[in-house]
């Protein structure tokens, strides 16, 4: 057989197969067929989608972490905070910065986000200061020896005593006391015995000059005129509180022997006291004189305390780098004590900006401080 012979032969051998075949095989057949241009197909989408989405990133120029927006580069990455990858910004108008965050109702409700009109009026600053309350030292009372003498009795013998004007504090014995009792008692005498009308002239100037005198050396008009009442002259004195208030110290002693200006009490009128500040220097651009201001203190819980600043000192503490910002406070009730600690408020409104205008007001929940800035 020749070699021509033997492929027709051959070929024929596999139409005959061909055709022979089941007619499953066939449906098969086309089936795989189509199937393959189907996945082609598909292959050619996916490659154009990636040319478009390499074209896209090609385009993008800020990239952000899902997790933490407010993260923005200008190429891909990881997230600086998370490590997570970075996906492109979109935005709708194609610029380069995001312009709008948007988040779905139940996104904004699960963040707790509130919104509020921003206006302009007057803006109130609280100035939170720490202080303590001290005696008014315009209402403290010295109680010295007006006359050299003898202490001989103490009708007030312990500090803390609250004391009323015009009691007696201390009986004191006194030699020259006693003696311008004698004068006044002789100048009244001659007073009442003068018969010319010179001699109860002179009599009279004698006569109020010993009065005074007694004045001078501490004796109350009361007294001179118990004086006048009894018509002698007595040896011991009684040194009577010239006001009302708490005998905060005491030098006075049974027995003690006083010069004149020795001092024998220290009295405070604690009905009016002074509640003292300390307000660093960035502090004081917020207080004014005439400030309103409120102050609670430890030992009375729940009691609220209201006064106005009265004085600013000008001199700087400089170890303490402090001023002293002081308050008036009226403590008819006794509530207040010396020495107590007080936490304030120091209320500054700010009507005016430096444009000119009302300042800008935000709720205070909305400002994030971050230490150097809000």
């Amino acid at each position: 057989m020749s070699p021509i012979q033997i492929h027709k032969r051959g070929f024929t051998s596999v139409w005959q197969s061909i055709k022979n075949m089941p007619k499953i095989v066939w449906v098969l057949i086309i089936l795989a067929f189509f199937f393959g241009i189907l996945v082609r197909g598909s292959d050619s989408r996916l490659e154009a989608s990636h040319e478009d989405h390499v074209h896209d990133e090609s385009v993008v120029k800020w990239w952000t972490c899902s997790m933490h927006p407010q993260i923005q580069l200008q190429e891909p990455g990881q997230c600086p905070i998370c490590f997570m990858d970075l996906i492109p910004m979109e935005t709708e108008d194609g610029s380069d910065v995001l312009t709008e965050l948007k988040m779905s109702p139940a996104a904004v409700k699960l963040a707790e986000i509130n919104t509020e009109r921003v206006y302009r009026g007057e803006a109130v600053h609280i100035l939170y200061l720490s202080g303590r309350v001290t005696t008014d030292e315009t209402r403290l009372g010295k109680i010295t020896a007006w006359v050299p003498g003898r202490l001989e009795k103490l009708y007030v013998d312990h500090t803390g005593t609250a004391v009323r004007k015009g009691e007696p504090l201390v009986e004191l014995y006194s030699p020259t006391l006693y003696a311008a009792q004698e004068e006044y008692l002789q100048a009244k005498q001659q007073m009442n015995g003068a018969k010319t009308e010179l001699m109860k002239i002179s009599a009279r100037i004698t006569l109020d000059a010993a009065r005074e005198k007694l004045r001078q050396l501490g004796l109350t008009d009361k007294q001179i005129a118990e004086i006048d009442k009894r018509g002698t002259a007595v040896d011991r004195v009684s040194i009577v509180s010239p006001l009302s208030g708490v005998v905060t110290h005491k030098t006075a002693v049974e027995g003690l022997y006083v010069e004149r200006g020795a001092p024998i009490y220290t009295i405070a009128d604690l009905s009016s006291v002074w509640v003292v500040l300390d307000a660093y220097e960035s502090d004081l651009v917020w207080i004014k004189l005439g400030h309103d201001v409120s102050f609670t203190v430890e030992a009375i819980p729940g009691e609220i305390f209201k006064g106005n600043v009265d004085f600013v000192d000008p001199i700087l503490n400089e170890k303490t780098r402090t001023v002293t910002v002081r308050i008036n406070v009226k403590n008819t009730r006794n509530l207040l004590k010396p020495g107590m600690f007080v936490r304030s408020e120091v209320r500054s409104t700010v009507s005016i900006d430096q444009s000119g205008k009302a300042p800008l007001l935000v709720p205070t929940s909305a400002v994030l401080k971050t230490g150097k800035r809000a």
